[in-house]
C-alpha cells in the first residue's frame, strides 16, 4: 500500500520512527521557524571582504582539450536556453522562472517557506524540476567556460541569472528556502562560481561587493546551522548540508559567525561521512548514486579545506579514500557500478559537459587524489572536473592499508560481485534493507541479482524513475515484483509507509560468499536468505561458471503453501522470444550480435509483460524522470516448503 505523505496517518508513521532526541530537535525546529516567520535575523554589516580561494596558476590549462570542447559546447546549449532536466526539454533558461515547473506547467505559491506545500504536487508542480534549476549547477558549467575561453559572454549570464534569483527568492520566501540539501549544494556552487569567475570585471561587485549576495551568502548559512537534518533523516542529506556549509564558511568567511558555521560544519560533516559509509567503503544507503553523490561532496569539502589551509581530521580523507577503492571495486568492464536503491541523478558539483562519465570522473579523480590501485580498471575517458579538485586537494592519506586484490564480497553491506572472464558480472543482493530507521532510499530488493555481459544489462535493475505525484509508478519500482527476486502472496517482503518510509523491513543475510574461483576457471558461488515474508524463508543460490559461461540461480522456500511470482528484469537493449519456460535473448554491442538462453523453472507458468501500465509492469528507468518499456518475464504457481515445489531453478547461459 502506498501511503501520501501528506496524510495524517504518514504524519504518525513517520513520528514512529523517530527517537526521542529526535522528536525534541524537530520540536525546536518547529518553534525556531515559527520565532522566523515574524522576527527574521538581518545579515551584519561586511567590510573588506575578499575572496582569496582562487585556483593555483596553470590549472585551467592542464584541463584535456576535449573535456573542455564538451564544456564549452554545453554551455553554448546553454545560453541558447536549453536544457534537459529528468526527461523534460526546456528552451526558457535564457531568463528562467525560477518557481516554475515545465513537468506539470504549475508554478509553485510564494509565501513563507515553511508553510509551502512542497510534496503535494497539484499545489506546486513537480518540486524536483522546480529545485533542479536553483541548484545552479548550470551556472558553475558557465562560470566554468569562461575560465577556459575567457569569453565575458558566460560570465555576464553568469551574473544575470544570480542576480534574478536573488531578487525571486528573498531569504525564507519561497520552495527554494524549504530543504537543506538544496541549499547546501546552492552554496557549493555559488563558491565555485566565485572561483571560476576569478579574474573577470565583475567578479567582485557580483560577490563580496554586493550587499544583495552577502545578505544571500549570509543567510544560506544561518539556515543551515538552526535546520540540520536530524536523527533518521541524516543520510545524503546531512552531507550536503554540512559540505556546502563548510565549503562557503572556508571560502566566503566574511561574517562574525563564519569560524563557528565553518567549524560546527567540519564537525557535522566528519561523523556523517562516518555513519554514512560502511568500513568496506560503501555507503550505508545502499542506493549507489548517493554514493556518487556523497564521495563528489566530500571530495569539494576537502578541496576548500586544503584552500584555505583549514586541517580536516584523517578520518575524513580515510573514509573518501575508502569509498573511492570501493567503487572501483563493484564497477563492471564498462565502468558501469550497479544500480542499486534509490536514484535522482544528483550531483555535488557540476563542471562538465554532456557526454562526461559520472564514474570515469570520480575514479579520475580518486587516481589523481589517492593514487590508483594495481586491480582498479583503466579510466581512458577525460573530465574538467578532476584537474580542478586535484589543484587543490593535497594527498595526505599516511599509513592506510588499501586492498591488494579487487575486492569482490562487502560483507558489512551484503554486496557480492562475481565477475568471469568473459566479462560477465552478477551483483547479489544479501545486505541491510537501508539506512536508518525510515530507510528512506531502499528498495524492496532483497535477494535480487543483477547481471550484465560486457556492460550489458541483461538481467537489469529497473531503476527508480519518479518520488513525488506519481504514488503507482513509485511503488512499483521500488517493489519486490519490480526487481529480479521471488514474491510470495503478491507482497512486498518490506512494508512501504510512504514514499520515503519503510515500517517493515526485511532482514537479510548472507549465509557463504566465494568468488575466487571464478579467476581461475572454477565456479564462484553466493548464497543468502531473507525473512521478510512472515512464516517463510526465501533462501537463494547463485553459480556463476566462467568456463562455461553459465549463472545459475536456485531458489527455495521455506514455510506453507504460498503464492509465488518470480521475475527477471532484461535490460532495454535485450529482446526475448519465451517459449514455454526457455527466453532466448538476442543483443547488438558494437554492431555484433549477442545472444544467450535464459532457461526458466518448469514448475512454474511463465509470461512475458512490457509496458505495461494497469498496473505497472515491464519497465526500465535510466535515470529520474524517464522510463521506457523492457520485457518482464514472470513465473507464477505454488511453492510448498515440504516438497520439491518449493525449489526453482534458472539457468542463463551466454552464447560465445
Amino acid at each position: 500500500m502506498t501511503v501520501s505523505s501528506g496524510s495524517a496517518g504518514w504524519y504518525l508513521r513517520r513520528l514512529s520512527r523517530m527517537g526521542p532526541a529526535e522528536v525534541g530537535g524537530r520540536v525546536g525546529d518547529a518553534v525556531r521557524r515559527r520565532r522566523w516567520r515574524s522576527a527574521r535575523p538581518h545579515c551584519p554589516s561586511v567590510t573588506g571582504a575578499r575572496f582569496t580561494a582562487v585556483l593555483p596558476a596553470g590549472t585551467i590549462a592542464a584541463i584535456p582539450p576535449d573535456a573542455a570542447k564538451r564544456l564549452v559546447a554545453e554551455a553554448d546549449r546553454l545560453m541558447y536556453g536549453h536544457a534537459e532536466y529528468f526527461g523534460v526539454d526546456r528552451d526558457d533558461l535564457a531568463d528562467p522562472d525560477w518557481w516554475y515547473d515545465p513537468k506539470t506547467g504549475r508554478r509553485a505559491p510564494c509565501g513563507y517557506a515553511f508553510d509551502v506545500p512542497y510534496r503535494n504536487e497539484d499545489a506546486v508542480g513537480d518540486i524536483k524540476q522546480i529545485w533542479e534549476l536553483s541548484r545552479h549547477q548550470h551556472l558553475t558549467v558557465l562560470a566554468a567556460a569562461y575560465a577556459i575561453t575567457g569569453n565575458e559572454r558566460y560570465a555576464e549570464r553568469v551574473a544575470e541569472h544570480l542576480r534574478s534569483w536573488w531578487a525571486a527568492n528573498p531569504p525564507l520566501r519561497g520552495v527554494h528556502w524549504i530543504s537543506g540539501i538544496e541549499l547546501g549544494i546552492r552554496l557549493l556552487s555559488w563558491v565555485w562560481i566565485r572561483r571560476l569567475l576569478d579574474g573577470w570585471p565583475g567578479a567582485v561587485g557580483l560577490f563580496e561587493g554586493n550587499p544583495v549576495a552577502l545578505n544571500q551568502i549570509w543567510h544560506h548559512q544561518r539556515w543551515l546551522a538552526a535546520f540540520p537534518s536530524r536523527g533518521s533523516s541524516a543520510n545524503n542529506h546531512v552531507i550536503a548540508e554540512a559540505a556546502g556549509q563548510f565549503a562557503a564558511a572556508c571560502a566566503f568567511g566574511w561574517f562574525p559567525s563564519s569560524a563557528r558555521w565553518q567549524a560546527g560544519a567540519l564537525r557535522s560533516l566528519e561523523r556523517h561521512l562516518r555513519s554514512n559509509t560502511f568500513a568496506s567503503g560503501l555507503n550505508r544507503e545502499l542506493a549507489t548514486e548517493y554514493h556518487g553523490l556523497v564521495l563528489e561532496l566530500g571530495l569539494a569539502a576537502v578541496a576548500e579545506a586544503d584552500a584555505a589551509s583549514r586541517p580536516v581530521p584523517a578520518s575524513i580523507r580515510l573514509v573518501l579514500l575508502r569509498m573511492t577503492d570501493a567503487l572501483a571495486a563493484v564497477v563492471d568492464s564498462r565502468l558501469r557500478p550497479p544500480r542499486q536503491g534509490d536514484a535522482d541523478d544528483g550531483h555535488g558539483l557540476v563542471v562538465d559537459g554532456a557526454g562526461t562519465d559520472r564514474w570515469a570522473s570520480l575514479l579520475a579523480t580518486g587516481d589523481a587524489v589517492f593514487g590508483r590501485l594495481a586491480w582498479w580498471p583503466t579510466v581512458t575517458g577525460t573530465d574538467v572536473r578532476t584537474p580542478l579538485l586535484a589543484a587543490l586537494i593535497r594527498s595526505d592519506v599516511r599509513d592506510v592499508t588499501r586492498p591488494t586484490r579487487r575486492p569482490a564480497h562487502f560483507a558489512d553491506a551484503g554486496m557480492t560481485i562475481l565477475r568471469g572472464p568473459a566479462e560477465i558480472w552478477c551483483r547479489c543482493d544479501g545486505g541491510p534493507h537501508g539506512f536508518l530507521s525510515i530507510a528512506a532510499h531502499a528498495h524492496a530488493d532483497a535477494l535480487s541479482v543483477e547481471v550484465r555481459h560486457d556492460g550489458v544489462d541483461v538481467l537489469a535493475d529497473p531503476g527508480t524513475f519518479c518520488y513525488h505525484g506519481q504514488p503507482e509508478w513509485r511503488q512499483y519500482f521500488r517493489s519486490t515484483l519490480g526487481h529480479n527476486t521471488l514474491q510470495l502472496d503478491g507482497t512486498d517482503q518490506s512494508v512501504s509507509g510512504g514514499p520515503f518510509l519503510w515500517t517493515r523491513q526485511a532482514r537479510s543475510r548472507v549465509l557463504a560468499a566465494d568468488a575466487s574461483d571464478a579467476s581461475n576457471g572454477g565456479t564462484a558461488r553466493w548464497c543468502g536468505e531473507h525473512d521478510g515474508y512472515q512464516g517463510s524463508v526465501h533462501r537463494r543460490r547463485v553459480e556463476l561458471t566462467p568456463e562455461r559461461q553459465e549463472l545459475k540461480v536456485l531458489d527455495e522456500v521455506r514455510g506453507p503453501r504460498r503464492a509465488v511470482h518470480l521475475a527477471f528484469h532484461l535490460g532495454p537493449a535485450i529482446a526475448a522470444d519465451l517459449a514455454d519456460n526457455r527466453a532466448v535473448l538476442t543483443w547488438t554491442l558494437d554492431g555484433e550480435g549477442r545472444s544467450a538462453v535464459l532457461d526458466l523453472p518448469g514448475q512454474l507458468s511463465w509470461r512475458a509483460h512490457r509496458g505495461e501500465s494497469d498496473p505497472p509492469l515491464g519497465w526500465y528507468s535510466a535515470g529520474f524522470g524517464r522510463k521506457e518499456p523492457t520485457t518482464t518475464l514472470v513465473g507464477t504457481g505454488f511453492a510448498d516448503g515440504t516438497a520439491p515445489s518449493g525449489e526453482f531453478t534458472t539457468v542463463l547461459r551466454f552464447r560465445g
